[in-house]
């Protein structure tokens, strides 16, 4: 078989696993009637990175990026609605998420209108969308500080990192297959976050299984 199709496979599984871990924080949502104690923002930022590569895979004709991005995005969608019904901040969270629709829309008349077709707009939205999923990667170090202080990985999630380590590897394996940098690079922090993660689980032996499992998602 092909190897390219069988990290394609690869990608599909381990990404829509990764963000179907947001299904627990579903499930407590519904179950508790209250969107307390769960992060917002992952959502929103996570669905508005799923259609960029969307975009990025539709310029490409990649099916493998196609077909996640569109189940990524359904499922951001889902907790978006869910999050937006239990939560008791709704004012905010439809201010954050008009500002997100604004930047997307801002970005599209960018990309489709201003930009020329072909490679330049290929290169320059895969160079956008690979500066936010490293950002996206990077964006919890504070906490993983705060836990080398403290000592509690609590505040972690266990399966979410697994799947987010066996995400990234696939995508790097994947883009260097392709000879495709854009995704290579932005999943390699991913990588190595995922790492340093399994590392404080094994250094403070206090693996939680039950702590919120959505944070962040990437490609």
């Amino acid at each position: 078989m092909d190897p390219v199709h069988i990290l394609s496979w690869a990608c599909i599984v381990f990404t829509v696993g990764m963000f179907s871990t947001g299904l627990t924080d579903l499930k407590k949502m519904r179950e508790s009637k209250s969107a307390e104690n769960i992060q917002f923002l992952p959502f929103l930022t996570t669905c508005l990175n799923n259609l960029g590569w969307l975009y990025y895979g539709l310029l490409k004709t990649d099916r493998t990026i196609v077909l996640v991005n569109i189940i990524g995005a359904l499922l951001q969608v889902l907790y978006i609605i869910v999050y937006l019904h239990y939560t008791k901040q709704k004012r905010l969270v439809m201010t954050q998420t008009l500002a997100a629709g604004t930047v997307l829309t801002l970005a599209w008349f960018y990309f489709t209108t201003i930009l020329p077709e072909g490679d330049t707009r290929l290169s320059q939205l895969g160079l956008t969308c690979s500066a936010v999923t490293v950002s996206m990667y990077l964006a919890p170090l504070t906490d993983l500080v705060q836990i080398v202080r403290t000592g509690d990985v609590t505040c972690l999630s266990f399966p979410l990192t697994v799947a987010t380590f066996f995400t990234s590897t696939s995508w790097v394996l994947y883009g260097l297959r392709l000879n495709d940098y854009y995704i290579v690079v932005p999943n390699t922090p991913g990588i190595l976050t995922s790492l340093v993660r399994l590392y404080l689980f094994w250094r403070f032996a206090s693996v939680n299984l039950s702590s919120p499992a959505y944070k962040s998602t990437v490609l």
